[in-house]
């Protein structure tokens, strides 16, 4: 079965930076999208970074433009996001997600905390 687990979360001060990754294993990951979203307390969950199954094609939020990278290692089954310059507003529980179809499987997240 697809499984999703993410990583790299944690306590960060404003300006830092963090990768998450996110391991997947049940579903030939070389062929599919894969996306990172977020979700902040109280609010609903919002579309991040998505990347192409072969990592040409990358496509980002408005707010994380220019700061956040996402990539993919096909031979690991893995997907990263690269997050730099954080803000205190970047805090959220940080997922993994793969759509087959309309099918979503998620990881269960990773939380990021961008805190002084």
């Amino acid at each position: 079965q697809v499984q999703l687990v993410e990583s790299g979360g944690g306590l960060v001060q404003p300006g830092g930076s963090l990768r998450l990754s996110c391991a997947a294993s049940g579903f030939t990951f070389n062929r599919d999208a894969m996306n990172w979203y977020r979700q902040a307390p109280g609010k609903e969950r919002e579309l991040v970074a998505t990347i192409s199954s072969v990592g040409g094609i990358t496509k980002y939020s408005d707010s994380v433009k220019g700061r956040f990278t996402i990539s993919r290692d096909n031979a690991k089954n893995t997907v990263y996001l690269q997050m730099n310059s954080l803000k205190p507003e970047d805090t959220a529980v940080y997922y993994c997600n793969y759509q087959r179809g309309s099918m979503g499987y998620w990881g269960k997240g990773t939380l990021v905390t961008v805190s002084s």
